[in-house]
């Protein structure tokens, strides 16, 4: 569920440049100078990603003395893009927005908010750090508007090692090897195998990479710009196959599945040795590593959705995180020097010493653990789509994760044709 409209809690975290520093950016030596005054970041992120940057910017600070970087954080529970909305169009000021949301980006540049980077792109030479294709991705109707950072598989499901093998399993590879593990793990004394966290939006992950194995990125890239409508057949056929799960007993209660977030259910694998699997991002990866202290490909790993023989078993759900500019921001030549800086060398390391892959040509992979190597040679080998519910408007989007929560309590066929009524009904109006 979107927290759309709620007014965000603020609190402001900030980062000293360290005196005597160079202030060349290695990644682009044609913008290097010597930036001074406060670089404002609209920051989002908690826990260990919150950690992560502010590495980055000291990082940063450290590179370029002459530059204050503080955070305007923006606080809430789910969907992070209405505490930020509400920031930005209650009048607060910041040079550089962190964006994971397509959908977000178009209506922020509609809206007159985000500065393009084209003109950046070429006086950084980032064509040298980035394949077109990032570019392309952080683009809104021929303009670029974000640099990439940061991507993930979204079609990984990711486990604890040692249930597997109390249950006496391997990764299931086929949808039916999938379906019997959930009796298999059940067996062993989990009561919900699938950690669902239903509470506000993660719920939609299942959907959406088993609408890719089902349709193929063609039915999904058509949904999402709401060329097909959400009655069409494929959307249908995908709430069946979601509905095999339920009804294999995968999940638990509704109450269960509505008890969390994604980290909730994280830690009843993780920590209270209460589910089994888990469907989410790479993020997962750094939680893993550095707040549940575990040996990364030893005591827990990933593998791919499971196959289901109808032709799109090379199709993966990404998705990717941005640096995007602003056009009121009183510091552009500092946002512009974060935002080439983040594709650095130097910063693509910090990202891989937490778990993270970067986009960037100046990435070292040999740095990557095993986990996510195994993410990203997945994505390599996939026909990849973007993550269906970061390129939906956001009352679709709000529509679509309200009503697959009824879904998840009732999938029956009946619940099915309601559902997909009333989701199509909401984007009739929006589009």
């Amino acid at each position: 569920m979107n927290l759309t409209g709620t007014t965000p809690r603020l609190r402001r975290r900030t980062v000293l440049g360290a005196v005597g520093l160079a202030a060349l950016l290695t990644a682009a030596p044609a913008l290097a100078q010597d930036l001074s005054g406060e670089l404002v970041i609209l920051q989002w992120q908690g826990g260990t990603d919150a950690e992560m940057w502010q590495k980055l910017e000291a990082d940063f600070a450290a590179k370029n003395p002459g530059v204050t970087v503080r955070e305007l954080v923006v606080t809430g529970q789910g969907d992070m893009r209405g505490p930020m909305r509400t920031a930005l169009l209650g009048g607060e000021k910041v040079d550089i927005i962190i964006n994971t949301w397509p959908a977000f980006r178009a209506e922020l540049a509609d809206a007159g908010i985000l500065r393009p980077v084209d003109d950046l792109w070429g006086a950084a030479n980032l064509d040298a750090a980035l394949d077109a294709s990032w570019r392309e991705l952080g683009s809104t109707n021929g303009v670029t508007y974000g640099v990439p950072y940061t991507y993930g598989d979204r079609s990984a499901i990711w486990y604890k090692t040692a249930h597997l093998e109390k249950a006496g399993i391997e990764p299931p590879q086929t949808w039916d090897e999938f379906l019997a593990s959930i009796d298999k793990l059940k067996a062993a004394g989990y009561a919900a195998p699938i950690a669902m966290p239903a509470k506000y939006w993660a719920h939609g992950e299942w959907f959406e990479t088993l609408l890719l194995r089902i349709g193929g990125v063609e039915a999904a890239a058509r949904l999402a710009a709401h060329e097909i409508p959400w009655t069409d057949e494929v959307v249908k056929t995908t709430l069946r196959k979601y509905a095999e799960l339920l009804n294999a007993g995968c999940c638990g209660t509704p109450e269960q599945m509505f008890a969390g977030d994604w980290d909730y259910s994280a830690d009843q694998i993780f920590t209270a040795d209460a589910s089994n699997y888990l469907m989410i991002g790479m993020w997962m990866n750094a939680r893993a590593r550095n707040d549940y202290k575990l040996n990364e490909g030893v005591d827990y790993s990933i593998f791919q959705f499971p196959a289901m023989g109808l032709g799109h078993d090379d199709t993966a759900s990404v998705d990717a995180k941005e640096i995007s500019v602003t056009t009121n921001g009183n510091n552009p030549a500092a946002a512009d020097a974060f935002a080439v800086y983040m594709v650095s060398k130097d910063a693509a390391d910090i990202l891989a010493s937490y778990g993270y892959a970067s986009p960037s040509k100046n990435a070292d992979p040999s740095l990557l653990g095993p986990v996510q190597q195994v993410a990203t040679a997945a994505v390599a080998q996939s026909k990849v789509q973007f993550v269906l519910g970061d390129l939906l408007p956001g009352d679709v989007v709000d529509e679509y994760r309200v009503q697959l929560q009824k879904f998840l309590q009732d999938p029956s066929d009946a619940t099915i044709d309601a559902v997909t009524a009333a989701i199509e009904a909401k984007a009739q109006e929006v589009y």
